[in-house]
Order: structure tokens, then C-alpha cells, then sequence
């Protein structure tokens, strides 16, 4: 199957209006989000069944359509590249690793980053040094910065908390909602499997934590809870 064969079957999934529903949705416009994005208007259902049909594709290919301005294709990419990862040898892992790293501002969206993120960088890094994450975290771009707090699901998932709470402490005052919000669910998600350490850290950190953060951080903790973190928040900011 060439580069050209798989995009006219995605393609054959388009809907226009769907399309014009998506680059709304993604906010495409000029100086808004997804600048530049293209929308063909496929579900991700559809873009998956594709995926499963094209995972046999070489690297290269996965690699020409992360390049894509199509939002689709970049995400088809990462989705190939997701099984790639699962199912590789060690060193096609490392290749795979090292064509997101390489093609990392094309992972520039929310949906992109949750597709991929926890799946590839995520177990890449478990177990070794903090460099990359915190090269992520201080990067200007917002989608760098929840690349490397999504990542860290992957340890989660493990049972492993460490890793999250540095970055999620890094990232207690970043100003972008999308990486506020990232931030509140991997503490959220740490509070499903322990919610004693998760509360630990947010009566560490939540007076800092901005309402978007917090809000989402807090959703499995008891109305009580909820209420006292919430309320306790509006106070401190408040002095």
C-alpha cells in the first residue's frame, strides 16, 4: 500500500460538514488553535478502522503523513506509529520515538497529543532521566508542555506517581488552559488509584493551582472535599 492509496481511503471517509463542524470545533481560524489545520471531516472510529488496515506501512510513510497539514492524516500517522511502538523490537521502538521527537510540532493539538503521547513517550522514558520532560515542559509551546504532563499517564497506569507529581509542579502556574486542564486530570487520575497521595499534594499545592486545574484535579474527591479545596482556593487568592 503507497502514500497514495492510504489517503484516498481516508479520504473516503470525508464528510464536509462534518469538516466545517471540526475546524470550528479545533478552531482553525486564522490565529486561533489550529492555524493552518486542514479538517477533512473524519470521525476517529473511521480513522482508527483505517489505521488497522495501514500499520503494516513503513516508518517513512507514517512519517511523510505526520508531516501533513490534514489534521486527519497527522492523526492516522500517530496512531500507526502508537502500534508501531506496541508491537516493535527495541529498535523500532527507538525509531519510532525518534520520528515523534523529530516531528514533534505536528503533535499540535489536544486530540494529537492524547492519541500519542501516554503511548509512546510516555513508556519510552519510564525509568530514566527527567531531561526530556523538562525540556517539554519549559518549551513556549503549549502542546510541548501537555506532551510531557500526558506522558507521564503511562506511570500512572503503573501505579507509579513520581514522575507525574514533578511535572505537574512545574507546571502549577502555566497559563494555557489546555495544559491546565491536562495537568487537573493527571492528578485526577492519580486520585482514582490513590486518593491519599493525590490529596496530599494538592493540600501542598492547590492555593496555587489555577480554577481550571483545580476543578479538574478534584473530580473524584467527595463534595465536602471539593467544596473546601475550591473555597479554600478563592480565600488564599483573596489575601
Amino acid at each position: 500500500m503507497n502514500i497514495d492509496s492510504v489517503r484516498r481511503h481516508l479520504r473516503s471517509f470525508a464528510d464536509v460538514e462534518y469538516a466545517k463542524f471540526m475546524a470550528k470545533y479545533f478552531k482553525a481560524e486564522s490565529g486561533d488553535l489550529a492555524e493552518g489545520d486542514v479538517f477533512l471531516g473524519i470521525r476517529m472510529p473511521q480513522i482508527r478502522k483505517v489505521s488497522k488496515r495501514c500499520c503494516n506501512v513503513p516508518l517513512s510513510m507514517s512519517e511523510e503523513l505526520l508531516q501533513s497539514k490534514i489534521h486527519e492524516e497527522r492523526m492516522l500517522a500517530l496512531l500507526i506509529l502508537v502500534e508501531k511502538y506496541k508491537k516493535g523490537s527495541e529498535e523500532e521502538k527507538d525509531q519510532v520515538y525518534q520520528i515523534y521527537l523529530e516531528n514533534i510540532d505536528a503533535v499540535n493539538h489536544w486530540d494529537l497529543v492524547d492519541q500519542s503521547a501516554r503511548f509512546i513517550v510516555g513508556p519510552h522514558l519510564e525509568g530514566k532521566a527527567m531531561s526530556v520532560l523538562k525540556d517539554l515542559v519549559a518549551s513556549h509551546l503549549w502542546w510541548r508542555r501537555r506532551i510531557a504532563i500526558l506522558s507521564t499517564f503511562y506511570s500512572i497506569r503503573q501505579n507509579s506517581f513520581k514522575t507525574t507529581l514533578e511535572v505537574a509542579k512545574m507546571l502549577l502556574c502555566d497559563e494555557h488552559d489546555l495544559v491546565q486542564k491536562a495537568v487537573g486530570w493527571m492528578i485526577k487520575e492519580i486520585s482514582k488509584r490513590n486518593l491519599e497521595v493525590a490529596e496530599h499534594f494538592l493540600n501542598e499545592h492547590y492555593a496555587n493551582m489555577p480554577r481550571t486545574m483545580l476543578r479538574s484535579a478534584i473530580e473524584k474527591f467527595s463534595t465536602t472535599k471539593r467544596k473546601a479545596f475550591l473555597v479554600g482556593a478563592l480565600s488564599k487568592r483573596r489575601q
